[in-house]
């Protein structure tokens, strides 16, 4: 396992050696308790950033080289619907009770997955990928898809020939709104 708050490890990068990777799953993420404004901890942002943005960031540039050795590389942020902008500011979820430092870290996070798919394009696929209102700690009130039910969905995009980049896209329904 992967501490993504710091460099890549030397023995993940020796386990993988030369070979090529076909996909890069940014699975790692954190929240925070959803407070008001007036008792936000800034530090919960910044460790969630670290987590949900550079993570990804630190894994990608660490395995650029065998990612571009493999034919139709893809790299998968697990994302969240909460991170897009476009539904945020419509009021889609103004009801939930979400911490600043997931929906920051979250929109931060499909922000580098559309830069990665800029400077990458024609080389590798970039995804930002919503997996379901999943049953675990960090699920919502009235959650549905397991972990394991999200896990195989992923799995099966994996297969995915579509060459589109950068793509948001909820594993439980039609793409989504950035």
């Amino acid at each position: 396992m992967q501490d993504v708050r710091g460099p890549v490890s030397d023995r993940l990068l020796a386990a993988i050696g030369a070979r090529p990777v076909h996909a890069l799953v940014n699975n790692a993420g954190i929240g925070a308790p959803a407070r008001p404004l007036d008792s936000v901890d800034p530090t919960t942002i910044l460790d969630a950033v670290d987590v949900n943005v550079v993570g990804p960031l630190r894994m990608a540039q660490a395995l650029l080289p065998m990612l571009l050795a493999a034919p139709t590389p893809l790299i998968i942020n697990v994302s969240s619907r909460l991170g897009s902008l476009t539904a945020q500011a419509a009021g889609d979820f103004a009801d939930r009770r979400t911490s600043y430092a997931y929906r920051v870290s979250k929109s931060a996070q499909n922000m580098l997955t559309i830069a990665l798919a800029q400077e990458l394009a024609g080389r590798v696929r970039c995804w930002a990928v919503h997996p379901g209102s999943l049953t675990t700690a960090m699920g919502g009130a009235g959650a549905a898809t397991a972990p394991w039910e999200a896990a195989s969905r992923l799995g099966r995009l994996l297969d995915s020939t579509d060459t589109a980049s950068p793509r948001y896209l909820s594993l439980d329904g039609p793409d989504l709104r950035w």
